[in-house]
């Protein structure tokens, strides 16, 4: 009779942790987005309703924190790119694409470097391999619809959204970097030169 009461105790606690878990992971989500990845653990733990030891059961140091909020990120994004794949015009769904990568550069530009100077040894999912793919995956639609400069690769949109984003990190207001990211999308249009 006693084990029977005990195995139905371990479900319980099982799903217990896991709700713990999850609330702890979109507290953070909240958190780092106000305060960046430098933002106390304390309160993060305080909005999801536990205490410290527990966040700290779920996750032992900031950087299991930040990893795990950052991948979810980049797989939001990656899906994004899914989604618009499916959609009617191949240029359209690069720029939108790269609105939202440039949009999430922004917002979490000092997650990975927090990641890579804290914890370099440390086992992390390849977010940039994940975000070049994504990338790739539109821009060569983009390119077998012939509108698109057919020398430009993932690489160098993913690194001159990254730049406008660290260039513009600081604007309080995203105007900025919209048209700066306006004027890639023309030069990734245009001809490469000496093709006229």
């Amino acid at each position: 009779m006693t084990a029977g009461r005990g195995d139905a105790a371990q479900p319980s606690k099982r799903t217990d942790a896991r709700l713990n878990r999850g609330r702890l992971v979109a507290a953070a989500h909240e958190v780092f987005t106000e305060a960046g990845p430098g933002a106390s653990l304390n309160e993060i733990a305080r909005r999801a309703g536990v205490g410290p030891g527990t966040l700290y059961r779920h996750f032992p140091n900031r950087q299991a924190l930040l990893t795990v909020v950052l991948d979810d990120r980049v797989k939001a994004l990656c899906e994004y790119a899914e989604e618009l794949r499916a959609s009617d015009s191949a240029d359209d769904a690069l720029a939108r694409w790269l609105g939202a990568f440039l949009a999430h550069a922004r917002a979490n530009h000092g997650m990975g470097s927090a990641l890579m100077v804290n914890e370099p040894e440390a086992p992390e999912p390849d977010c940039h391999q994940l975000i070049l793919n994504a990338a790739a995956s539109l821009l060569n639609r983009a390119q077998n619809h012939g509108t698109v400069r057919a020398d430009l690769t993932a690489g160098d949109l993913v690194q001159l959204v990254t730049g406008l984003a660290l260039s513009t990190v600081r604007d309080e207001d995203s105007d900025a970097a919209q048209r700066l990211l306006a004027l890639v999308l023309d030069a990734a249009h245009a001809p490469p030169r000496g093709s006229r």
